[in-house]
């Protein structure tokens, strides 16, 4: 590690990372049996907010992935703890998948706005009604603002320009619960106990994976799968410390470098 002090965990990315879909990037399942061998925490950490984390678990098992709910911690939890924490009472935008996360929170007349990926209902009339609540003085919560991911026909919108619609047209800032913000990266080590400047982040996002990651204080290792595209690691400052084409080849970086 940079800071002379002994790498104790790795966040890996899993959307793009690990899976696109239901099909896994190739060697993924070898390569993570291999860093459970090394003497490692590991967490994997996901701005997902299409399903639940169980749907999500039970998705990446069928894909032969050696990996256990505790070790899942989700922006959706994230929302969660936030809304636990204020006791607002949001108007859910998640897809139907995603709810599950959220049962036992009080959702009657909402007085927040929590927004993550929600294709089915991005539409005006719920979109407006997010709108009029924000004029009021709801506050806006974005799960997280990515502005694309990868699905197996392609890049696809994410959450972000959605977000910004809002911002745009109630002239306020969303609160961003997810990767990149500083406060996701530290409450996952939490768990692991263990500091930024003895972890490595592992991701398909230059700017949430990585950039997040290293303006916490750990380091970060793009990989060129997912919703990467040529040229992403010019797009943060610092660079990653390194850019891998697939998670096998950055796992063989880790076992052979930081460890």
């Amino acid at each position: 590690m940079a800071s002379g002090r002994a790498l104790k965990a790795v966040l890996i990315d899993l959307s793009g990372t690990l899976h696109i879909e239901d099909t896994a990037v190739p060697g993924a399942q070898d390569a993570l049996s291999r860093l459970r061998q090394a003497s490692v925490a590991i967490k994997f950490v996901t701005n997902t907010t299409k399903e639940s984390k169980k749907n999500l678990l039970e998705r990446l098992q069928r894909l032969n992935f050696d990996l256990k709910e505790k070790e899942i911690f989700t922006s959706l939890s994230a929302a969660r703890t936030l809304l636990e924490k204020t006791k607002h009472r949001p108007l859910l935008l998640v897809e139907d998948s995603a709810l599950e996360d959220f049962a036992g929170i009080d959702t009657s007349e909402p007085n927040a706005v929590v927004i993550g990926l929600a294709p089915d209902h991005f539409d005006y009339q719920t979109m407006n009604k997010a709108f009029r609540l924000i004029l009021d003085g709801a506050p806006l919560f974005a799960i997280h603002k990515a502005r694309y991911y990868k699905r197996k026909d392609g890049l696809a919108l994410g959450p972000g320009p959605f977000v910004t619609a809002l911002e745009y047209a109630t002239d306020c800032k969303a609160s961003v619960v997810g990767k990149p913000e500083k406060t996701f990266f530290t409450q996952a080590l939490a768990d692991l106990g263990c500091s930024p400047d003895e972890a490595v982040m592992i991701g398909d996002d230059a700017r949430d994976d990585v950039g997040g990651a290293q303006s916490t204080g750990m380091l970060g290792i793009l990989v060129r799968t997912g919703k990467y595209r040529q040229g992403d690691e010019n797009k943060i400052n610092p660079p990653p410390h390194m850019t891998c084409d697939t998670f096998p080849d950055a796992v063989e970086h880790i076992l052979k470098n930081l460890l």
